[in-house]
This record gives structure tokens, sequence and C-alpha cells, in this order.
């Protein structure tokens, strides 16, 4: 397990509040440490969408309003037995984490971390209190409120037992046409792949690594459809940190990101013809054709907003999520290879780290300047 301590400009800052005027801060390291923004050709896909007027349903652990995704967070709702609230709260960190991944805006041109749809809202479902447990019930009900709200896209980053108010929950959704992404699972914790990336319908993640390979934390499965990047993944964490996480639930934020740039940009396409649109251009990694480690292959966003996608086989309204899927016949762009780098290592246990202020000194004042970073495999 790695811990990673950045302080920004601290020595300098503290000199400067002794002898003399501070110079302008430059930008913090965040958006650097987003790998995969590059490896994912995120910039070229936001010239062409930044799932404006997408709502993605967050069903997590709450989301806390982190300066950088807190003008991007809905009123929600507090499911959790004995409480109440909008969702805009959390315990855990994990809902938050996964808020950032998909719709982060940051701070200014270049601070803090962004996310894949910086324009989409997230709508935070609160039904857990700690990232590693998901009751079933409340993942269930947590998925029919988000389609009564309206929502376009539901991100599970969960993986558990199969349960019969999931599968309701994702018949549910499939009727309403909203695309459920949802994480395949960790082999840390499961052999098997979970629910509701099981359920026939629901988009189902796995992870990649930094160099663009399966990663090994990813279960494998014939059900699986896509794969993301999951491994060293920068986000932001409740109340003003940041962190680095490994697993399947980053790798399912970062596709619901995926989800609601492709539904901003051709609105008239269903729920099973969304998922089309992404399994179809996806980078095939593996043995040639759908595989269990990736399904169809490697996000490839660039490609999932500019392909001339053959039709699904058969009727929109008939076909499966990803049956069916082929390569488009034509492409306009084709995104970059992912960036080259060892796979870190990967832990299974999670951990919280306690914080440690250091002062500094701006404007007179003392601000706390030391961002804390921990890994944790979810």
């Amino acid at each position: 397990m790695r811990l990673k301590v950045s302080v920004v400009a601290a020595a300098a800052l503290l000199v400067a509040a002794v002898t003399g005027p501070v110079s302008p801060a430059r930008a913090d390291s965040f958006r650097a440490d987003q790998w995969y923004l590059k490896s994912l050709d995120v910039p070229r896909a936001h010239a062409i969408s930044t799932g404006a007027g997408v709502i993605v349903g967050l069903v997590d652990t709450g989301a806390y309003p982190h300066p950088d995704v807190q003008r991007n967070l809905l009123s929600g709702t507090d499911l959790i037995p004995g409480e109440s609230g909008d969702g805009r709260s959390d315990k855990d960190g994990h809902g938050t984490e996964m808020a950032a991944l998909i719709a982060a805006h940051g701070r200014g041109a270049d601070d803090g971390v962004l996310g894949i749809a910086p324009s989409a809202k997230v709508l935070p479902i609160k039904t857990s209190n700690d990232g590693n447990k998901a009751p079933s019930k409340e993942i269930g009900d947590g998925m029919r409120w988000a389609v009564d709200q309206k929502a376009s896209v539901i991100n599970v980053s969960a993986a558990v037992g199969p349960a019969f108010d999931i599968e309701d929950a994702a018949a549910a959704a499939a009727k309403a046409d909203v695309v459920v992404v949802a994480g395949v699972g960790n082999t840390a914790t499961s052999a098997i792949i979970g629910y509701p990336a099981a359920i026939e319908g629901v988009l189902a993640v796995g992870a990649t690594d930094r160099s663009g390979k399966h990663a090994a934390l990813s279960v494998k499965d014939s059900k699986v459809q896509i794969c993301a990047p999951g491994v060293d993944i920068t986000t932001a964490a409740p109340p003003k940190k940041y962190v680095d996480v490994d697993g399947t639930s980053a790798a399912t934020a970062i596709v619901s990101g995926a989800v609601a740039l492709v539904r901003a940009k051709f609105p008239s396409l269903s729920a099973p013809e969304v998922v089309h649109q992404l399994t179809a251009t996806a980078d095939d990694i593996g043995p040639p054709g759908k595989d269990k480690e990736c399904g169809f292959g490697r996000l490839n966003l660039v490609k999932a907003l500019t392909a001339d996608v053959p039709p699904l086989k058969g009727t929109s309204a008939s076909a499966k999520p990803g049956e069916g899927s082929t390569p488009p016949t034509t492409t306009s762009t084709a995104g970059t290879a992912p960036s080259a780098g060892a796979d870190p290592a990967s832990n299974n246990m999670p951990l919280v780290i306690g914080g440690v202020l250091v002062g500094l000194a701006v404007a007179g004042g003392l601000v706390a300047a030391l961002i804390f970073r921990r890994r944790r495999s979810f």
C-alpha cells in the first residue's frame, strides 16, 4: 500500500510569511496526476462532448460537495434506514471519489481534478456509509429512485450477490431507457462477477492498468463488456482531499462518464444503442473478439463520439446491450494509445489515513495545505 502526501509550496509560504509577499501560486499537480486523461484522449473528447444535459444517478455512499465537483452535484436522497438527507454527505468517501471521476469540473483551467463528463450532473443516492458494504435492497431502491428522477445513466460502483431487488430495479431502468453501468468486482473479494453487472442489459465494466492491459484485480467473466482505467486513479475525496484508488469501482465511474458524453452527443440513441456505441468502438486488447477479461475491449472515448457504428443486430428495442457489437465501418478519428508504465501494486485492504495539518501563511492567515492520498481497492 502506498501513501502519497503532497505539500503545496509549504516551505516557501512559511518563509514568505516572515520575509515578504508570496509569489502567485502555481497550478497544483493533481490534474497532471490523472494519467488516464491523456490515455483516453479526454481533451479531444471534450472538444466534442462534455456531457451537458445528462444526469447520472450515483448509487453509493453519498457525495460530499468537494470544491472540484460541487457545482455538478444535484440534491439527491439518503435511503439508509434511520437516516435522512439529500445525499450530499459522505462518511466513507467512496461516493465522492466516484462523483469526481464522473463529473468533476476542477478549479480554474488546471487546478484540481477533472471528470470524464465535466458538464454532466451527478444525482447522489446514499445507500451505505461503508464503501465496502453495499446492501442489495438499498442498491435496488437507489436504482429505482434514480429512474424516477429522470436520470439517464446510473452508476453502481459495487458488486454484490444475486438479489431480486436489484434485478427488478435493472428491469425498471431498461424499461425507462436508462443505461445502468456497474463494476464486475475485484478478485480480492470475489472470483465471480457480481450484481448488478451480471444482469442482462447492464453495462458490465472491468479494469485496465496503466499499460492499457487487463488489470489483475479485475474479475474475469463472459459477461464483462468493456474495460477502463482502474489502477492508480487520482480523484477527489472529502472534504478537500485527493486520493489514489484502485479497482473496478473507478473504472465503472469512468465508463459512466463516457456514457454521459455519448448520451449528450447522440441524444436520439436508445440505451442499448448507447452501450453498442461504446462496445463497438472499444479497442480489442485480448484474443480477437469478445473475451472474459475486457469483453469487447478497452474504452476508446474519441471513437465512441465520432465513429460511424453499424446498427445493432435486430431492432433497437429487441437487441440486448452489447449484442452484435462489431467494429465501426468508418472512423473519423482514433484515440491515442494508453500511456506506458508499470502496473502499480494493488492492495486489497482499505486504508483510512488520518490528517496532519501544516500551517501556511497566506494573506496574514493560516491554511491547511497538506493534501492526503490514500490507496485502497474497492
